[in-house]
């Protein structure tokens, strides 16, 4: 099997946690992240303060990473943004490899989650796709919403190739997360959107951002799977989600068991056991 390129999502997991966690114990976290040899690292975010209270402190993380030589992993480190002043902050980060950026399918969750619409998000990530291009930043784009919506707005993999497409031939994107904001996606949900876009941009790389019971990972993993996609984000311990989705047991996919699935399939593998087991014990301690 090809290669699975696996993304571990702490800022996902962090952001929404309802303790605050110090500096000190992020860093001591992502130190041990690193180690395990995750293709790409969701760090933090360049978003307001008070909208995201976790993640002021997320220059200083990445600060002090790289003075402690850990920018010499191989790991790509990646952080979001919401519009153009955050995307200048993380580009002026030489240690930012990808900026991310939310795009929803759904106007109603763009208002609800940006308190922007459509248009006014396709401003934003124009905008940011601009700097990453100066910057020689890596845009990946989140498309939330990306298997429908609990809304009523207009969804169908149709449409999710369209979008696909304007991100790609207007903005260059090269990567592009389809993301089950809620949770309410359905396994054949997911294999249809894959099934639909995978074969119609062959050259950009196509991940998921799955969130999901601890009843539905499975299923919801082996569709994506199983409809060709190669990119995965997790969260250990499936810590995170959206807080819209109104289900605690709803969060990110597991990481323990992704690894276990894509290890068992020769797909991917951890690099330092050690830091492997270091990391689900902090993990333990911080998300308890």
């Amino acid at each position: 099997m090809q290669r699975i390129h696996l993304v571990e999502c702490p800022r996902d997991a962090i952001q929404g946690w309802p303790t605050p966690i110090d500096t000190v114990d992020k860093i001591a976290y992502y130190r041990a992240l690193l180690d395990v040899g995750f293709d790409t690292l969701d760090m933090g975010s360049f978003v307001s303060p008070r909208a995201v209270p976790q993640m002021a402190d997320t220059a200083e993380v990445l600060e002090a990473l790289v003075d402690e030589g850990f920018r010499s992993r191989p790991t790509r480190w990646l952080v979001i943004v919401a519009n153009a002043r955050g995307a200048r902050e993380a580009a002026a980060f030489d240690c930012v490899d990808d900026i991310g950026f939310p795009l929803s399918l759904s106007e109603t969750f763009q208002r609800r989650n940006t308190g922007a619409g459509l248009e006014e998000a396709w401003d934003r990530l124009r905008e940011t796709a601009e700097l990453c291009r100066a910057s020689g930043k890596r845009l990946v784009v989140y498309t939330s919403m990306g298997f429908g919506n609990p809304y009523g707005d207009p969804y169908a993999p149709t449409l999710l190739v369209e979008v696909a497409h304007r991100l790609v031939e207007e903005l260059g994107t090269q990567v592009i997360s389809l993301s089950d904001t809620v949770g309410t996606a359905t396994p054949e949900a997911i294999g249809d959107a894959f099934r639909a876009l995978l074969p119609a941009l062959p050259d950009v790389a196509i991940g998921a951002h799955l969130h999901a019971s601890p009843f539905d990972v499975v299923e919801k993993a082996t569709a994506a799977l199983e409809a060709g996609c190669r990119r995965f984000d997790g969260a250990i311990r499936g810590v995170g989600g959206c807080p819209m989705a109104k289900d605690e047991l709803v969060g990110n996919l597991p990481t323990e068991q992704l690894v276990d699935r894509f290890g068992a399939l020769g797909a991917w593998s951890v690099k330092d056991d050690r830091a492997w087991a270091q990391a689900q014990s902090i993990a333990a301690e911080l998300f308890s």
